[in-house]
């Protein structure tokens, strides 16, 4: 009898929208969890909707060729022609395996080429990886590899990467196992020293273990709140084999690694040679064995097929990031101001003087936004307050080097230089 009271006493509520069993016509048990006919019916008319919304993914796709790709990553990316017809190629062969092996066509199993990056800080590792896929409309994480610990330790457990990525796909489980992620700060997670560590490395070889089998492609089991993994726990399992794996990593000293293997004869360098130029050749030499001696396993280098080095940004390039893309810097911060009816004006000399000082701090494109931030500072703070006295704040190189404030142009000034025109003019 107890047994019994207990059974109808107990409150069964749809997981989903929460009405009770009286409320709707009928709910359906499931392993710890329960669903109402209504929502059943929600997921039915979602289901019917799916398919039309792949066939127009998969026609979209089908018109990329690594030359569309290319032009979509110039639209945003300076420079790095090398690293960015490696990623167009990579990106193209990689969508159309996955678009393959649904159709007739699949008659050979091809592999994932996964893709490494190698390049210095602010090249525009992440900057590529994130414009692949908005340009392929694609689900996108990022993760930090310097996070990253082996499952029982304290950091992130490998599967949390995979989480960013349902979450990017607003847990459309199908849409993120055609996603992109991107890992960086890869070299950070380089083992300690050339031999298999007999102790637990938890930040080094032991995370390159942990990533293996979800770079390659398996069914990841993924704690649906994030977190470490725990027993009786529910999971979000996602295959990874159509996931594309773009990992990237400054790493440091392996232009000296590369020299050390290939001598200085090989490369013919002449005393006249700058040091960026002997970089790229050396980078353009790199063999899987000199990521083995920079301290990645076998393993993991062989699930990263496709190498695509960057070369540090010239002064050029640099001036051209400020000014070129879709989405410049200097647009962006043209158009914060512009919300406020104030015109901000950067004089062709503080341009200069904002890349010079980023090769003098040697931090890249990263550092561009970085120097424009900390000179408009104090403008930033008090024109929105100022706003309707201010038409027009001119930045020069003073700004730039020497700490000055920007020139500020108000509105009635403006008026009164109109004014003067207007009378010279019937003069």
């Amino acid at each position: 009898m107890a047994g019994k009271k207990n059974k109808t006493s107990h409150r069964v509520v749809c997981s989903f929208c929460k009405k009770e069993q009286e409320d709707v016509k009928k709910i359906v048990a499931g392993p710890g969890v329960y669903i109402c006919n209504e929502c059943i019916e929600l997921c039915n008319d979602i289901l019917e909707d799916g398919p039309q919304q792949t066939e127009i993914e998969n026609t979209n796709r089908e018109t990329l060729t690594p030359e569309k790709i290319k032009t979509d990553l110039d639209a945003f990316v300076i420079g790095q022609e090398y690293a960015k017809k490696v990623l167009a190629v990579a990106v193209y062969n990689h969508y159309k395996r996955t678009d393959a092996a649904k159709g007739k066509k699949a008659t050979i199993a091809i592999r994932k080429s996964n893709i490494l990056l190698v390049g210095p800080t602010g090249s525009g590792k992440t900057l590529l990886a994130s414009t692949l896929a908005k340009s392929l409309n694609v689900p996108f994480a990022i993760a930090d590899a310097t996070s990253l610990t082996e499952a029982g330790y304290v950091g992130e457990d490998v599967e949390n990467i995979l989480l960013s990525l349902v979450r990017a796909a607003d847990f459309d489980l199908e849409k993120a196992e055609k996603g992109i992620i991107y890992i960086d700060e890869i070299d950070k997670i380089s083992r300690r020293g050339e031999n298999r560590s007999i102790t637990r490395d938890v930040s080094g070889e032991g995370v390159q273990q942990a990533l293996l089998k979800i770079i390659e492609g398996t069914i990841a089991n993924i704690p649906p709140t994030g977190g470490r993994k725990h027993p009786n726990q529910e999971y979000i399992k996602l295959n990874t084999a159509n996931i594309l794996f773009i990992v990237g990593g400054a790493f440091a000293g392996l232009t000296d690694i590369i020299q050390q293997r290939v001598g200085n004869r090989k490369l013919g360098f002449g005393t006249d040679q700058k040091k960026e130029d002997v970089s790229e050749q050396l980078l353009h030499l790199l063999q899987p064995e000199d990521l083995l001696k920079y301290g990645l396993i076998p393993e993991f280098i062989g699930r990263l097929p496709m190498t695509a080095y960057l070369n540090e940004l010239t002064e050029d390039e640099l001036l051209q990031i400020l000014t070129k893309p879709k989405d410049a810097l200097i647009a962006q911060y043209k158009h914060l101001f512009d919300l406020d009816d104030i015109k901000l004006t950067f004089q062709p000399q503080a341009l200069k003087a904002i890349v010079k000082k980023t090769l003098t701090l040697k931090t890249g494109a990263r550092g561009l936004r970085r120097i424009i931030e900390t000179a408009l500072l104090e403008t930033m703070f008090s024109a929105p307050s100022k706003k309707e006295t201010i038409a027009e704040i001119i930045v020069s190189a003073g700004v730039i080097n020497n700490d000055k404030a920007p020139k500020i142009k108000e509105k009635k000034e403006i008026k009164a230089d109109m004014k003067k025109m207007k009378g010279g003019a019937v003069k």
